[in-house]
């Protein structure tokens, strides 16, 4: 596997525009990340504010599957805000590197929400950006990863072509680390895990193929803050948003509120 491939395969997933609004009222935003612009979504809660749900979605995906988040959580009052990630949807950027540069455009999304708590709430690689943020910024009172990886170079391992060698990855690392200056081996949930103040809620498809649930379980494992892991039976990388878990979420989320208070 030529390293030009393995690095490419890595920094640009598919890049695909946000083509319809979703049914709700929505704000459209330009957001400052670091060295980028964010093409970004806000709903506004109905009823008392009781705070700011920012939803970050995976690799290849952009803020359109955020409308569904919306539905749940602007009747119950949360504020919800959304944004196509760098090197995704219709925000600029040449190349996605898992939360290394990541974690500082959400700090800087961060500067402009006004109604707190503010609660992360993250798909796959939207997850692990999550992560890598709540130990650094204060400002993150709870978070909602699903799917997410436990490192970067674990499941790139995982991912990569059955005939890719150790020796083929680890020349892609290297090319993608010079290419968008980044350490690969810094991209790390669970290592941020042991650093996080605020309460977590995992959850994981038991079924998941491409990011197995032993990643959420190792970071269930370094995390000191109250925090739990729900495995939602049968269900794979993209599918663990039941009925079900959503109400565990809802469920969970309320009691945040309520321990906090809306700010």
């Amino acid at each position: 596997m030529p390293p030009s491939w393995g690095a490419g395969a890595l920094l640009h997933p598919s890049r695909h525009s946000t083509t319809t609004r979703p049914a709700r009222p929505v704000d459209e935003l330009e957001l400052a990340g670091q060295g980028v612009t964010l093409r970004a979504w806000r709903f506004h809660g109905e009823g008392p504010r009781r705070g700011t749900v920012v939803y970050l979605h995976g690799v290849a995906d952009n803020r359109g599957s955020s409308a569904t988040v919306a539905d749940h959580l602007v009747p119950r009052g949360f504020d919800v805000l959304a944004y196509d990630s760098r090197a995704h949807g219709d925000s600029t950027g040449d190349a996605c590197t898992y939360g290394f540069h990541e974690k500082r455009d959400l700090m800087r999304v961060l500067d402009g929400v006004d109604a707190k708590p503010i609660i992360l709430l993250g798909a796959s690689l939207g997850g692990a950006v999550a992560l890598q943020t709540a130990p650094i910024d204060e400002r993150v009172a709870a978070v909602v990863a699903i799917a997410t990886f436990s490192d970067l170079r674990t499941v790139a391992f995982e991912r990569a072509p059955f005939f890719a060698s150790k020796r083929n990855i680890e020349d892609a690392f290297r090319l993608a680390e010079r290419e968008a200056t980044f350490r690969v081996d810094d991209v790390s949930p669970v290592v941020a895990a042991a650093n996080i103040r605020a309460p977590v809620f995992l959850i994981h498809g038991s079924d998941d193929r491409e990011t197995p649930p032993d990643h959420s379980r190792r970071v269930l494992a370094a995390l000191r803050s109250p925090s739990k892991l729900l495995l939602v039976p049968g269900a794979g990388h993209n599918t663990a948003l039941t009925a079900d878990t959503w109400r565990e979420i809802e469920k969970w989320l309320d009691d945040i509120v309520s321990k906090r208070g809306a700010g």
